[in-house]
């Protein structure tokens, strides 16, 4: 075998151990909290992987306590998640539309603006956003986490649209504008249609924030009974006293199963929408 057969194979060897070594970092947390889950008792910890027993007790728990009121949380969740996402998806869509479709004043400048802020975590506004939620009496309000997550989806999604929308031909839009098209027709019967791996990537990126999300929404909502379920969990956990950790991981898993099933049915969609954005600025 030559030196250059023998310098592959060792490469090809390196990589497999490299990918399994990740692979192993990646899903053994999350094969301990799924086992946690179904281990009886409050403690986490176990000599060994597998628990001795198997119980279901913790996610009927969940649904029949009278203290933890997980399948509200989970439908109010669920509400903001989804409408932040139509929105967030919408408003991102028009504001790639018009930075790749239009040439006018301030536009690299108003690019520019939106890549500096896109370099700001989004904590850092939770004051002056708070402060504006409490002028309005929106405080506690599902409506205000809707509204402020999708407004600021523009700011991390416009980038790879734009570049999504930029790849498909201008020869469409004139073909359109010569029939008669208004811009919100070519937007609407034309770039929608053909952008459904970029909306598949925004819609699942636009999903998760709000869906996982804790630190605004810890702030925003006060009622246990409009609690989202990152907030509603974290309280299962909050005080020294409470020890609730195998009904925290039965939560954990089930907030992790609509996420898991959207991405598995939608990878396709995922990967393309990704690629195809960031194959041109």
């Amino acid at each position: 075998m030559s030196a250059r057969k023998i310098g592959n194979a060792v490469r090809l060897t390196s990589s497999y151990i490299v990918l399994v070594i990740l692979a192993i970092c990646a899903l053994y947390p999350a094969l301990w909290v799924i086992l946690g889950s179904l281990r009886p008792g409050r403690a986490l910890y176990s000599k060994s992987l597998f628990p001795e027993a198997l119980t279901f007790e913790h996610y009927r728990e969940l649904f029949t306590s009278h203290t933890i009121l997980f399948g509200q949380w989970y439908m109010n969740t669920l509400k903001v998640s989804i409408f932040s996402t139509i929105l967030g998806v919408f408003l991102t869509l028009l504001t790639s539309y018009a930075f790749s479709r239009f040439r006018f004043r301030g536009r690299k400048n108003g690019l520019s603006v939106l890549l500096v802020l896109g370099m700001f975590p989004g904590f850092m506004s939770m004051v002056a956003i708070f402060l504006l939620l409490l002028s309005m009496n929106m405080l506690d309000s599902h409506w205000a986490l809707v509204i402020v997550y999708a407004a600021g989806a523009p700011i991390g999604g416009t980038f790879i649209a734009k570049g999504f929308l930029d790849t498909i031909p201008r020869s469409l839009d004139e073909a359109a504008r010569i029939d008669g098209a208004s811009n919100f027709t070519v937007f609407w019967k034309i770039i929608l249609p053909l952008s459904k791996p970029m909306l598949t990537y925004i819609g699942l990126t636009q999903f998760v924030g709000p869906w996982v999300d804790f630190i605004f929404a810890r702030l925003v909502l006060r009622s246990k009974e409009n609690w989202t379920v990152a907030v509603g969990m974290w309280d299962l956990v909050n005080t020294n006293t409470n020890s609730n950790f195998t009904l925290f991981a039965a939560g954990a898993v089930l907030i992790a199963v609509p996420i898991t099933i959207l991405f598995m049915f939608l990878q396709r969609l995922l990967v393309d929408g990704l690629t195809s954005g960031a194959s041109k600025g």
